[in-house]
């Protein structure tokens, strides 16, 4: 019998309302520039690219991912609109060095306890939370871009867990939050 793999990925996922202000930038996308890809997750930034794990081992890659928690909390802070072109454009953030050696940490112990290999292994980490993507054509990206490009967009979260996502078949739900153990 074949063994049945989902597919997963992790993120940190900003709390409400910060939330629900991301999601409405995502509904502008759509509504005005026909790109609804982004809405197939909730708003993210994405940890770990997506992967396969078999169905039947989920409560083992749920266990092994609990013991990458021993970190302290820390704050994000977002900062206005970045693209890459032609087609992306997303929500920027100030350096962290925090989420930097929170990303570090993470990456190492997927790779060495879960055999998992990110993408970032090889192109880098460029956290982003993203609101339009894929879908979105060229012409349109020019037009959006003109008007996020110099758009303001400020807001602080506390990043005090990270998330496992799991892909339903058509859209990505989040699946199991992990609390930093440092979090208040």
């Amino acid at each position: 019998m074949k063994s049945i793999e989902a597919r997963y990925f992790l993120a940190l996922i900003p709390e409400e309302p910060l939330l629900s202000d991301i999601q409405l930038i995502k509904t502008h996308f759509k509504d005005c520039y026909q790109s609804k890809g982004a809405l197939r997750a909730p708003p993210h930034l994405t940890l770990h690219m997506p992967f396969l794990w078999k169905t039947k081992k989920e409560g083992r890659l749920i266990s092994l991912l609990a013991q990458a928690t021993k970190f302290n909390s820390f704050q994000l802070e977002m900062d206005g609109f970045g693209a890459f072109e032609p087609r992306t454009i997303f929500i920027k953030h100030k350096k962290s060095k925090e989420l930097n050696d929170f990303h570090k940490a993470l990456t190492h112990h997927t790779r060495r306890e879960m055999n998992l290999f990110n993408a970032t292994h090889n192109h880098g980490f460029n956290p982003h939370i993203t609101v339009a993507f894929r879908d979105l054509k060229k012409d349109q990206f020019s037009e959006a871009w003109k008007e996020f490009k110099d758009r303001s967009f400020r807001a602080i979260f506390s990043v005090n867990s990270f998330w496992l996502l799991k892909h339903n078949g058509k859209v990505w739900q989040a699946h199991h939050e992990f609390i930093l153990e440092g979090s208040n």
